[in-house]
């Protein structure tokens, strides 16, 4: 039994939602609009406001797909009506980040800036404030790619462990070690 996949979901105002013949589901909102193609296994009813996901067989794989198209469909309802938002903050002596349209410019202890092409989808802005880390902001309606952008910013220069410079995920813990110790 699918917890996940039996909840319903109510569709917000200002939200149409089609499914066509070939299972792809399409969501428009005020900030978009996205689709998904759905497990052929997988029917959707739309009654009225409020959307289930039905499944035909119990093998493991429908079973599966289930529950991660009822979260997926979900999610773009949630992306078209407030979107999704990551900060990334850069924690390093001398590490910069700068915005021109949609490319990023970052400076993070390299030879050589990074330049960064994000998606049209998504929306960069970068903020400095002095005393405090440099915070890169994304935010977009497709949860997916604000993701996907923000690891790939991430993974030029990931956190380390010892002094914890690199690019971080404002709010994230990181696990700290401890330095050699000092030679007696």
């Amino acid at each position: 039994m699918s917890r996940i996949g039996n909840a319903i979901i109510t569709i917000p105002e200002g939200v149409t939602i089609s499914v066509d013949n070939s299972n792809v589901v399409t969501v428009k909102g005020k900030n978009g609009e996205l689709s998904q193609l759905v497990h052929p296994e997988i029917s959707i009813k739309n009654e009225e406001g409020i959307l289930s996901f039905e499944r035909s067989s119990d093998q493991k794989d429908v079973r599966a797909a289930h529950g991660l198209y009822r979260s997926l469909v979900n999610n773009m309802i949630t992306g078209v009506t407030e979107g999704y938002k990551k900060q990334l903050e850069l924690v390093g002596v001398g590490f910069r980040a700068t915005t021109n349209g949609q490319l990023l410019e970052l400076a993070l202890g390299f030879s050589h800036p990074i330049i960064m092409e994000i998606p049209k989808e998504v929306k960069v802005s970068a903020e400095t404030v002095k005393g405090k880390p440099p915070v890169i902001t994304l935010e977009s309606h497709d949860k997916q790619l604000v993701g996907q952008v923000a690891a790939k910013i991430r993974s030029f220069r990931k956190p380390e462990p010892y002094k914890g410079k690199g690019v971080k995920f404002v709010g994230e813990q990181l696990r700290r070690k401890a330095g050699k110790s000092a030679a007696k």
